[in-house]
């Protein structure tokens, strides 16, 4: 007899997509559109996501995945001698196999803390200016970070201008790793941040998709005028324009119609919070104090052994048989499902 099927709560990337997606795609499927993100569909997407903005003087472009994406925005800002300042876990970091140094590009961890701190920044940029051989090492000269951390941390909005008043004080810039944005969103009543303000808070920034409800797929958002002129050379030559760019203008119209996108990031993060309170008073540590979808569990080898017969979970790190992993929800993430985790506890 086959054992019970585990449950996957590792990511929030696991299932396919949203059923208005879904269905939407199914009903385009024999439309027939012009290639590369130049047909209706993403010009309607577009000017969907430029309304919410309440901004249309930004560029905007649909790419498949995260990991490409940041490649390519990096490599679209900077100079071959210049480098991307992030904290140690950043993901572009630690979790993407070196794909912007692969470009040539230094990643230049600046802290072990999980946010960037702008005082720490600034000092960084001063010692730099202030290098009688700086001609001698790598530039650093964008900022990146990510809303919310990888530990599902946020910034406030103080915090983010802090950060971007720092970056335009050294003529650096800030990009803003946006993949898990909807979940940020959710949270906008601890951070003060909603959608239109990012615009006026960094030089470019992306809307998650493939980890916020889409099959696939992230909305680049470029405010600063500098960094639009090339960036589609850069998307082609990455092997990142995709042919039939109207399947990412289909799911970014249906995530930005009637407001989807943000019902999904609130849903997950009510579910997620839920769960933690349940488990806190079960008497289950958690790392960090996050408030996003992604929930971060200190548990004993024994512990997590056991609920891993049941339960698929995100492996970080060990220290003396202690284990920290990562539980997430998503679009599909049902309560009773965290009934059922909360209860194997």
């Amino acid at each position: 007899m086959d054992s019970p099927k585990k449950i996957m709560l590792q990511s929030d990337y696991l299932e396919g997509c949203h059923p208005n997606i879904l269905k939407k795609l199914y009903e385009t499927n024999l439309l027939q559109t012009e290639g590369y993100g130049v047909d209706e569909i993403c010009a309607q997407a577009r000017e969907l996501i430029k309304k919410h903005l309440k901004s249309d003087k930004v560029d905007i472009h649909f790419l498949a995945g995260t990991t490409s994406t940041n490649q390519i925005i990096v490599e679209d800002c900077l100079r071959a001698f210049e480098g991307v300042i992030t904290v140690e876990s950043g993901e572009i970091n630690v979790h993407e196999t070196g794909a912007v140094e692969a470009t040539g590009h230094k990643v230049i961890a600046l802290t072990k803390e999980y946010k960037l701190n702008p005082e720490v920044l600034d000092k960084f940029f001063t010692v730099q200016e202030n290098d009688p051989l700086k001609e001698h090492t790598v530039r650093g000269k964008m900022v990146y970070i990510t809303f919310p951390t990888e530990f599902g941390l946020l910034y406030t909005k103080k915090e983010l201008e802090s950060i971007y008043s720092v970056c335009r004080q050294h003529d650096a810039y800030l990009f803003i790793d946006g993949g898990r944005l909807a979940y940020a969103l959710a949270c906008s009543d601890r951070t003060g941040i909603k959608l239109e303000d990012l615009p006026n808070m960094c030089d470019i920034f992306y809307i998650g998709g493939t980890q916020c409800g889409a099959m696939l797929g992230e909305a680049v958002v470029i405010i600063n005028d500098e960094l639009k002129r090339f960036f589609r050379f850069y998307t082609k030559q990455r092997g990142a324009l995709m042919a039939k760019g109207r399947i990412l203008g289909i799911q970014f119209c249906e995530l930005f119609k009637d407001d989807l996108y943000f019902e999904i990031g609130k849903k997950a993060v009510d579910l997620a919070v839920y769960a933690k309170e349940a488990l806190i008073k079960k008497g289950v540590k958690f790392h960090v104090d996050s408030y996003t979808n992604q929930q971060f569990m200190v548990l004993s080898k024994e512990k997590y052994e056991e609920i891993t017969k049941k339960f698929g979970l995100f492996y970080c790190s060990e220290d003396n048989g202690q284990i920290i992993c990562r539980f997430c929800t998503s679009w599909a993430t049902t309560k009773e499902v965290m009934d059922q985790f909360i209860e194997s506890f």
